[in-house]
């Protein structure tokens, strides 16, 4: 090995000092030469600088020097101060000063730019002049429509703030232009201005304004419209004369139609709460402690007997269960839905496992009696003197009358008339049970008088639209259990025609029977029968109860259901003596007439559906159509002045289309004409 020389390291020292000078004498060549095409990118003009110290900085020359910032990954190396212009060696030839043009890309002054950008007052003032400028062009009125559309400047000057894209290039500039000590003595300014903000406080307190007065024309025109509707249209009404009168008259549209539901009767009345049950334990003998805990103790402690399940423990599966404890679970059905449910089950329970435990024909199953039923129904809150023709019924002293009355308001709620359809549920399922377990168990007259019950209770008017397949298949096994029943058919008819008034209400009961057994086809067609005749006053002089004369009666009474017939039997009643509400009054029972005829031609057509056509009867039919054309039919005059006339129309013609199926189906055979017949 050579020996090691003083001074043998320093000369490559010196050569990668002469290279760092080259390289920066280079890079500082290329920014005085750079090309004129590329872009450059000035700095915007600050107020008290003049327009030459704006130097432009070529982008190209910039790139390298970029990566100097501190925030920007990878080492960094402490770059020498880049040489001025001004510190170049001065020419030896004199020359022509050269004059600046604006046509040219570089200035004559190469003194350093300006550092006003690390003042944040012109910074924000730079920033919020493109913003103030687009707000003077827009007005408040455009500031919606301006914040979506915003110019490039705006944009730009948004990329070169934004931190995500990186810092702004003014920041750059100063970090490769400064010493690594002046870069790490200077401070982090805040570069992210919200200077773009359209939403200052002249402008918010414009828009307030604005917004007040909007609000303040709005509440005028509430406040007009107010007084409108307050106006009494009948305080300054003048009499219109008789060509007004009549123009009126004859565009003016009648809102009365014939409505789909029936009006109903007031049955049941709402209760405050429900009336007492008091369990008859007197001849109770208890047969464990627990029954004799239950039968001595206070009703709302029977209650919590009941709800808790210890009731079904005590008798169920038991052969003789007690009558007072069915009656008393009776009448609990009448009270609100949480305890009206358990007391159904476990009557429901009782009832068949009695039935099951006894013999075939041994079978002894306990009924509730029309008596209790009308109790029920009295508990529930049935006021009408119909449901008692001797007075209300206090059986046994189990319900005290005097503990709850009823409300004097007649409308029912919705939760009450929902309490109200349970309740009667529960009642109908029973009856059920007991009808098809024990079809003896009542008399023919307390099946006709518990029949005509449910049918009232059936027409109360918040049960109107409310299903009831319970009470449909009630009344056809209270139908099948009536013994004597060609008898009992009339009498049935009569009681159940004088039910209600109302000719809608009375077909609505007629519905309740479905068209399913021959008993109930018969008594469908007899009832509507006996209905249209009670209505136009003919039930006395028609032979209504013979079968083979019911087809002819009918087309007897349709002659007297043309809306015509029917306006004069209404009218009877005086018309007011006012002339000015003589239209009205006319409307009004031209109305009543066709709702009266749509109600009676619909029991029509439930008396010819509901029998069996022979063709025997073909005739007879033939003559029901021609009866139904010629009175009802060509009677009918429709306007759209005059809905109701539309609908009667539109029933007649169905109601013809289906008697005329009816004739081709009991059409008798062809008869030819024989001559030798008369021989």
């Amino acid at each position: 090995p050579w020996p090691r020389l003083p001074g043998a390291g320093l000369a490559p020292r010196l050569r990668r000092q002469d290279q760092r000078l080259h390289f920066t004498e280079q890079m500082s060549h290329c920014l005085q030469m750079a090309e004129p095409q590329e872009t450059v990118l000035a700095l915007p003009p600050r107020e008290g600088v003049q327009a030459a110290a704006t130097v432009p900085i070529p982008l190209s020359g910039l790139e390298d020097g970029l990566s100097d910032h501190p925030l920007d990954q990878g080492p960094r190396c402490p770059a020498r101060r880049p040489c001025s212009p001004a510190l170049a060696p001065a020419p030896t030839s004199p020359k022509k000063p050269k004059m600046q043009t604006p046509g040219d890309t570089f200035p004559t002054d190469w003194s350093p730019p300006p550092v006003e950008f690390l003042n944040p007052r012109v910074l924000q003032a730079s920033r919020e002049a493109p913003a103030q400028r687009w707000v003077d062009v827009a007005g408040p009125q455009g500031l919606r429509r301006l914040a979506g559309e915003l110019p490039e400047e705006l944009e730009q000057e948004h990329l070169d703030l934004d931190p995500k894209k990186g810092l702004a290039l003014p920041e750059k500039l100063f970090w490769n232009t400064a010493d690594p000590s002046q870069q790490a003595a200077a401070p982090e300014l805040p570069w992210r201005v919200s200077g773009s903000y359209f939403n200052n406080l002249d402008y918010l307190l414009q828009e307030k304004r604005e917004q007040a007065l909007e609000q303040e024309r709005e509440r005028l025109l509430l406040q007009e419209c107010l007084n409108l509707n307050s106006l009494d249209p009948d305080e300054d009404e003048v009499p219109l004369t008789p060509e007004h009168r009549m123009l009126v008259e004859k565009y003016s549209v009648s809102l009365q139609t014939i409505p789909p539901v029936h009006p109903g009767e007031t049955v049941f009345l709402p209760r405050r709460h429900p009336l007492p049950c008091i369990l008859d334990s007197s001849h109770l003998k208890p047969r464990s402690h627990l029954e004799g805990l239950f039968l001595s103790s206070l009703p709302a402690q029977q209650l919590s007997f009941l709800h808790s399940g210890l009731l079904s423990t005590l008798y169920l599966h038991v052969p003789d269960c007690p009558v007072p404890l069915l009656q008393w679970l009776f009448q609990l059905l009448t009270w609100p839905p949480e305890t009206s449910l358990g007391a159904f089950d476990l009557l429901w329970d009782l009832s068949v496992d009695g039935i099951f435990l006894q013999s075939g024909e041994d079978m002894h199953l306990w009924c509730p009696s029309l008596q209790e039923v009308r109790e029920a129904f009295h508990s529930l809150g049935a006021h009408s003197p119909a449901l008692y023709p001797l007075g209300p019924f206090w059986h046994g002293g189990r319900v005290l009358p005097g503990e709850a009355g009823l409300s004097e308001n007649r409308e029912q709620d919705a939760p009450q008339e929902v309490a109200l359809d349970i309740s009667l549920g529960h009642i109908y399922k029973f009856l059920v049970l007991c009808a098809q377990a024990q079809p003896g168990a009542y008399t023919d007259e307390n099946l006709v008088g518990l029949i005509e019950l449910l049918c009232r209770a059936g027409l109360d008017t918040g049960l109107r639209l409310l299903p009831k397949v319970d009470l449909q298949q009630l009344l056809l096994l209270l139908l099948e259990n009536i013994r004597e029943w060609p008898g009992k058919l009339q009498e049935l008819c009569c009681t159940l025609s004088w039910v209600s008034d109302h000719h809608h209400n009375l077909l609505a009961l007629v519905q309740f029977f479905p068209d399913m057994t021959s008993r109930s086809r018969r008594l469908r067609s007899q009832l509507s029968l006996v209905v249209i005749a009670r209505m136009l006053g003919q039930q006395e002089t028609l032979p209504l109860w013979q079968e083979k004369t019911q087809l002819s009666s009918l087309s007897r009474l349709l002659g007297l259901m043309r809306p015509s017939s029917l306006r004069k039997y209404l009218g009877s009643v005086a018309l007011p003596p006012s002339q000015e509400q003589q239209p009205k009054a006319n409307a009004e029972l031209d109305h009543k007439a066709c709702y009266l005829c749509h109600s009676l031609l619909t029991l029509a057509g439930v008396v010819v559906s509901c029998r069996d056509i022979t063709p025997d009867q073909w005739g007879e039919l033939q003559l029901l159509c021609m009866q139904l054309d010629r009175h009802i039919s060509s009677q009918i005059r429709e306007s759209p002045q005059a809905t109701h006339h539309t609908m009667l129309k539109d029933l007649a013609t169905q109601t013809y289309i289906r008697w005329q199926e009816l004739l081709t189906h009991c059409q008798p055979q062809a008869q030819y004409f024989s001559p030798w017949k008369a021989i």
